[in-house]
């Protein structure tokens, strides 16, 4: 006889008021256990808003790094299936709908990754290499740790990975300034992840690099099939690629 599992889910958020409610309102319909962490350094409402949330734990903590931060919120979790959400996503009801089902059974893996819809400039990016953008999110705790990167952390864990059918919704830059506020950040963290791990500076990674990202998403990946925002997205992202290695470059030049 299978008795079925129940679902927590784990949020780190920093100044998120904007995105925070949609988030955990996506997931009361079927998530029985919402663990939200605020970073300390957060200077808005996020914490007074998860805090009226229903099923909703919440705790302001000091940024302890990707992994550590992770599994101290899968350490307050409830129960042992676990999904990861980002507070600029939220589950779409297609997605709920699997995920009731799959609550009624043992599912097959330890881990299922799944689809995001990302939003760029509140359209979605249907080509350009964004979708479908598979995430492994969904998983038994048991079974797995959180990587230390800088930039885009992940799961480490064993065996077959299970696949989701439905996505989640990513609002991920919702004007040009937000871009732009992040860009400095995650060019820093990139370009310093690629100096701690012994990458040298190359000119042709500032030279090539970015040309070749722009061909790929643009044309290869069809972006210009995503309009005006394939395009702004396309010189954005290779502009990243471009800073990311000038970074990278201040970074061996100063060592």
């Amino acid at each position: 006889m299978v008795d079925g599992i129940k679902i927590s889910s784990i949020v780190i958020a920093r100044d998120e008021e904007k995105n925070i409610l949609r988030c955990l309102k996506s997931q009361i319909n079927v998530i029985d256990d919402i663990v939200v962490l605020v970073d300390s350094r957060t200077n808005d409402l996020t914490y007074k808003l998860a805090m009226g949330c229903q099923k909703t734990y919440c705790e302001i903590i000091d940024w302890k790094g990707y992994a550590a931060t992770k599994a101290y919120a899968l350490s307050k979790t409830q129960y042992d299936w676990v999904l990861w959400i980002d507070a600029d996503e939220e589950i779409t009801p297609e997605l709920i709908d699997e995920l009731q089902k799959i609550k009624l059974v043992n599912p097959l893996f330890n881990v299922y990754d799944l689809a995001r819809r990302a939003f760029f400039l509140n359209k979605w990016i249907r080509h350009s290499g964004w979708y479908p953008g598979r995430v492994a999110r969904f998983f038994n705790k048991k079974y797995v740790l959180f990587d230390d990167k800088d930039v885009h952390e992940g799961l480490i864990y064993e065996g077959n990975l299970g696949h989701l059918k439905n996505d989640l919704n990513h609002y991920t830059d919702p004007s040009i300034e937000h871009y732009l506020l992040k860009f400095n950040i995650y060019t820093s963290l990139a370009a310093n992840e690629l100096f701690n791990n012994g990458k040298q500076y190359k000119i042709m990674d500032i030279l090539i690099r970015p040309i070749v990202l722009f061909i790929k998403m643009y044309i290869l990946k069809f972006g210009f099939l995503d309009g005006l925002h394939g395009l702004i997205l396309a010189i954005y992202s290779s502009g990243y690629v471009f800073t990311k290695y000038c970074k990278l470059w201040e970074l061996n030049r100063n060592k």
